[in-house]
């Protein structure tokens, strides 16, 4: 897949699921860190969050910028998929839940791929 397709792709998968948390908010509820304050306002930022990140890959002057958005997304929530494979999530398989875990890893190199790194190609790009 070229990189400008990649690019789509992972625009149309962060505004879906961004747009998630608003329609079905309590799948991203009750898989909530119990130590966390405010879920319903940490799920609704989050949903912003993946919007405006999806948004913004596609748009050269902020792709790098969304990019690191990104991934400090994937990193903030990564709380909430640990808590999700540690005491279930509905009728969602176990293995499924801890299979999403090193998911991130593969989440993480997509986004540093297609909007963070520095090479002349990704320059060119633009």
């Amino acid at each position: 897949m070229n990189l400008q397709a990649s690019r789509w792709v992972m625009a149309v998968f962060f505004v879906v699921a961004g747009l998630n948390h608003f329609l079905s908010p309590g799948t991203y509820l009750a898989i909530m860190p119990p130590y966390l304050p405010w879920h319903l306002a940490l799920v609704n930022i989050s949903g912003v969050a993946e919007i405006a990140g999806g948004i913004g890959v596609l748009l050269p002057q902020t792709r790098v910028m969304a990019g690191w958005g990104l991934l400090a997304l994937l990193a903030a929530v990564f709380p909430a998929n640990i808590q999700a494979a540690l005491h279930g999530m509905g009728s969602v398989p176990p293995w499924i839940l801890w299979g999403r875990l090193p998911f991130q890893l593969v989440m993480f190199w997509w986004v540093w791929w297609t909007c963070v790194r520095r090479t002349k190609s990704c320059l060119a790009d633009k």
